[in-house]
């Protein structure tokens, strides 16, 4: 066997490990009980190690000193991939590595109990923890690949793009919002307001609803699952992805508006390049493009007026309620400063997306203290939208990433949402027939041409490579503000 044939093999058995924690986790979320959190956490952290010691393996770095660049543009790439990651593995002890780990899944755990009650003081040391260690490995990777430590924590989610990239975005789209959203908001007030009829929706009919719109969608449920959690998520493998949502029985559209979300996370992983699973060049290209896909799903499609015409009737038939498409697009595309993330709606959503942003630079740098984050979080979120959080569990308890050890993710959720825009205006382009498709339900020619575009391409190019060769430029924000003028100011 040659050197790169040896290290494709090595990073199968680390993605197998990998994929085994992902289940895990997907298990701790949806189906464990609650007295199994210590032991899981042992078992992921165990994991982690594990995988850690083979990526950083003696034999690993003597084949990749060894190995040369194939001729073929995927494996060189791959070999690529396997070069970067071995770097930043190599740098990280195993300590901290499995340290992180448990500091994680424990935080995450009293994230868990703690969000209801809105108990932030109970999960402080925890966080404190989970932040202290992230910065030691953040500050390791930096100075290893010449970055800042947040940059260094970016780049784990997405390759090539770092704060200063992200922060003239989103600085011109809060003077964008400044306007549009006073303006959307005065357009609503002249509108007529139909109401969805009132609940209850049961939580039952609702999942088989979700199901089935998931599966219209293209979802293969041979290779999927639909369950409950407390936050919705995509995770498993690309043979044996998972999904969940949770259920408000007096709205039924968070959790049919979060499962094809999802459903648009889990296209793009069912659609990767089956030649390379396990290897670096068949994983998706980073959780900016990975949003883009949930986002062109969710936003783009399903709220637009074709697919809500597919789904007025529907509700009517799942529910016995008179639901109509006016109530929908209400519902739907209704403008209103909130305080959960998940629940905004598109215009202000990316307001809760440089909140988190600028937060957690903060809290990387050492600028901000864990303790003084709820303060923090509220002086913030009037500064962008006016409004105040009422306590910690709509404020800074609201979201599981930080808890469990996910920072610099959060501009993914923007940069996707504008990429989505981008993505859309291309598609319709180059689909006319598109919208006739949505009347039905019917996704396919959409997830066929991003299948072509996106999802089949793997990690062959960045995020910004494949906007170019999808859309014909790099990305471009101006789509996303064009889009929200059309759905919202006219």
């Amino acid at each position: 066997m040659t050197a790169y044939q040896r290290l494709t093999e090595q990073f199968a058995r680390i993605a197998t490990l990998n994929e085994a924690a992902s289940m895990l986790g997907w298990d701790a979320a949806a189906m464990m009980p609650a007295g199994g959190g210590a032991a899981r956490g042992e078992q992921i952290s165990t994991l982690a190690g594990l995988s850690h010691e083979l990526l950083t393996a003696p034999a690993i770095a003597d084949d990749l000193a060894a190995a040369e660049a194939p001729n073929d543009e995927w494996h060189a790439q791959n070999l690529h991939l396997m070069r970067e990651a071995h770097q930043r593995a190599s740098v990280l002890p195993r300590r901290l590595v499995e340290a992180r780990a448990l500091a994680t899944s424990r935080c995450e755990m009293l994230w868990r109990e703690a969000r209801p009650t809105s108990d932030f003081p109970s999960v402080r040391a925890a966080l404190e923890e989970v932040f202290a260690l992230t910065r030691e490995g953040a500050e390791i990777l930096g100075e290893t690949l010449g970055l800042s430590p947040y940059d260094a924590l970016m780049s784990q989610y997405q390759r090539g793009i770092g704060a200063a990239d992200v922060a003239p975005v989103f600085a011109n789209y809060e003077q964008f919002l400044q306007t549009a959203l006073p303006a959307a908001e005065e357009r609503q007030r002249r509108q007529s307001h139909e109401p969805l009829p009132q609940g209850p929706y049961p939580a039952d009919i609702q999942e088989a609803l979700c199901r089935r719109l998931a599966q219209a969608a293209g979802l293969n449920f041979a290779h999927a699952r639909l369950d409950r959690s407390a936050h919705p998520f995509c995770g498993g493998t690309p043979t044996d992805v998972r999904i969940t949502t949770r259920y408000d029985e007096m709205d039924p559209l968070s959790a049919i508006c979060g499962v094809l979300h999802e459903t648009g996370h889990a296209l793009y992983e069912q659609n990767l390049p089956r030649a390379f699973q396990r290897q670096p060049v068949g994983e998706a290209a980073g959780m900016a493009t990975h949003e883009s896909q949930s986002l062109i799903v969710e936003m783009q499609a399903v709220r637009s007026d074709a697919y809500l015409a597919y789904l007025a009737p529907l509700l009517n038939e799942a529910f016995g309620k008179p639901v109509s498409e006016a109530a929908l697009k209400r519902r739907l595309r209704h403008v209103e400063r909130s305080f959960i993330r998940v629940e905004a709606d598109e215009m202000t959503y990316p307001a809760h997306v440089i909140l988190r942003f600028r937060l957690e630079q903060a809290l990387i740098s050492g600028d901000l203290a864990v303790a003084d984050l709820p303060g923090a979080w509220n002086d913030g979120f009037t500064s962008l939208l006016g409004i105040t959080p009422p306590d910690d569990r709509q404020g800074c308890l609201q979201d599981i990433h930080w808890y469990d050890g996910l920072v610099g993710y959060f501009p993914s959720y923007t940069l996707g949402a504008m990429a989505a825009a981008q993505l859309m205006a291309a598609a319709r382009q180059a689909l006319p027939e598109l919208d006739e498709g949505l009347r039905r339900g019917d996704l396919s020619s959409l997830v066929t041409w991003l299948s072509a575009r996106i999802h089949n391409n793997g990690s062959r190019l960045g995020f910004n490579e494949l906007l170019q060769e999808a859309t014909g430029e790099k990305l471009n924000p101006a789509a996303f503000e064009r889009h929200l003028t059309a759905r919202y100011l006219r």
